[in-house]
């Protein structure tokens, strides 16, 4: 994970439309930025739609809540539409903002090493600075533990 009080490592990555999406593009405003491994898996969706349930408390507090994983734009777009997720989603197959955001790790599954996406978030104020980061967090409380930092 990437230390509190560094700054947010830059990305520009296509989100579910296929437009190019900048970190950049909210400075000024709070992000929630979340990793996770694979949309339309179980964890995943929920998560995910912990985080749509949210959305109107992270819009009233003026937060936007960014996902990012390795899935196609494509895949974003079917896994937004089935489940009506209100933020933006981010493809990242070459792994840019995964690697540099420090969540692509060695995972154990049935004693089998691979590679992939830990879950995890991170918080990024306005100046870009990261303010919170959570590594390997529960889908299900996820967003609500965010929406309690972020009340503090």
């Amino acid at each position: 994970m990437l230390a509190v009080g560094t700054k947010a490592p830059e990305f520009t990555l296509p989100d579910q439309n296929g437009h190019p999406v900048s970190l950049a593009d909210f400075r000024g405003k709070k992000v929630v930025l979340y990793f996770y491994p694979k949309d339309n898996t179980p964890g995943c969706t929920r998560q995910a739609c912990a985080f749509a349930q949210a959305h109107s408390e992270f819009e009233t507090l003026g937060v936007s809540v960014i996902g990012i994983s390795k899935d196609s734009s494509a895949s974003h777009l079917k896994f937004a539409s089935k489940y009506s997720l209100p933020f933006v989603l981010l493809s990242d197959p070459d792994l840019t903002a995964i690697q540099a955001y420090d969540v692509w790790k060695e995972k154990k599954l049935y004693g089998k090493i691979t590679m992939g996406v830990v879950r995890s978030t991170y918080v990024i104020d306005e100046n870009g600075i990261i303010e919170a980061a959570m590594e390997k967090v529960k889908p299900d409380t996820n967003a609500q533990e965010i929406l309690e930092h972020l009340k503090r």
